[in-house]
């Protein structure tokens, strides 16, 4: 039986995931998050082969969530499950260490192949994006701005676009306020933003939300 949490802040969306993966004879539902924080709390709890990670959550997003789990002693595999289609989200997330990326719009069938997939050691790429995701990542040249950023300065981004000011960034991420002011500036100058309306109209027009 392949043992599977589910980590995502739309209770309507993470019922229906429930009940799908419960028509799967091997699937099994153990435990459930609606926010970043909850994870952990639902791996002390259960423990699991598949963590099947909302990559958009109030607070610790999935992207902040992904590398504290790799550390853990023994992390699950993560298939992230995203609204965004959008290539270099999934390759933030693979290079954080998800063992898969699938979309929402996915075929339902694709979802629980997904989670076996990635329960099984394999790799999963939504096959919508799979395509695009190897001849448009390393294409500096038609790299969107946001690929520029690093790691932590995409991270202060998402949090500065969904209206956070820089305290409330810098505690969410346990860095100093100073330090996110830092990357706040290089972020902007990359993205070629002159304003916080700025950021917010780049991450709306982009999905990056």
């Amino acid at each position: 039986m392949i043992r599977v949490i589910v980590a995502e802040d739309h209770t309507i969306v993470r019922e229906g995931i429930k009940q799908l993966i419960g028509l799967a004879e091997d699937l099994q539902v153990v435990g459930e998050a609606a926010n970043g924080g909850a994870v952990f709390d639902a791996l002390r709890a259960a423990a699991c082969d598949v963590l099947l990670l909302d990559i958009s959550m109030p607070g610790l997003s999935g992207l902040d969530v992904i590398p504290r789990l790799r550390a853990l002693a023994r992390p699950p595999a993560i298939l992230v499950l995203s609204m965004h289609d959008e290539v270099q989200m999934a390759a933030r997330a693979l290079k954080a260490g998800a063992a898969g990326y699938a979309t929402k719009d996915s075929d339902p069938a694709l979802l629980l192949t997904a989670i076996r997939k990635v329960a099984g050691g394999g790799r999963y790429i939504d096959p919508q994006l799979a395509d695009r995701l190897v001849f448009e990542v390393n294409l500096s040249d038609e790299r969107p701005p946001h690929a520029q950023l690093s790691e932590r300065e995409f991270q202060v981004f998402q949090r500065l676009a969904q209206g956070a000011n820089v305290n409330e960034v810098a505690q969410l991420l346990a860095i100093s306020a100073k330090t996110v002011s830092t990357h706040k500036v290089r972020l902007m100058q990359k993205l070629r933003a002159q304003s916080l309306a700025d950021l917010v109209r780049y991450a709306i027009e982009h999905q990056l939300f």
